[in-house]
């Protein structure tokens, strides 16, 4: 990941914290894992205008779902998997959503969001997966 996309990231999780202790609106993090190359354009096409992503390489997408609690980011984040899995036709595509905690800076975001998705990969059936997975892992 190189410095740009570290400074649009850490932009992103900002500002998603300032809007939060400005005005009480929450956000949720994911991070998103497709095998088959995806371009910014396809992702774009499959997520909601309000979203906002970031590619950090080839296979993994920074997402940052605004104005949307973990209940409604796990209903985005079923809608985008279904529609990739129709898109590419397969399922190997898998998701990882973290609590939204203004103490972790952008390095504990990527952190926790790269285990989750480590964890999903290896021992989840829904391949949508929260911070709790990592209960099995530490």
């Amino acid at each position: 990941m190189g410095s740009e996309v570290e400074v649009r990231i850490n932009a992103e999780v900002n500002r998603a914290y300032y809007t939060f202790e400005r005005y009480k609106v929450e956000a949720t993090f994911a991070l998103v894992y497709h095998e088959k190359e995806l371009s910014l354009e396809e992702l774009g096409s499959f997520v909601r205008i309000s979203d906002r992503f970031v590619k950090l390489d080839e296979n993994y997408f920074f997402v940052l779902y605004h104005f949307t609690g973990a209940e409604e980011a796990s209903k985005a984040s079923q809608n985008l998997l279904l529609k990739l899995d129709n898109y590419f036709h397969n399922t190997t595509t898998c998701i990882a959503i973290d609590n939204f905690n203004i103490a972790n800076n952008t390095k504990v975001v990527l952190h926790r969001l790269k285990q989750i998705i480590k964890e999903t990969r290896k021992n989840s059936f829904t391949r949508i997966e929260y911070e709790d997975i990592l209960d099995s892992y530490i």
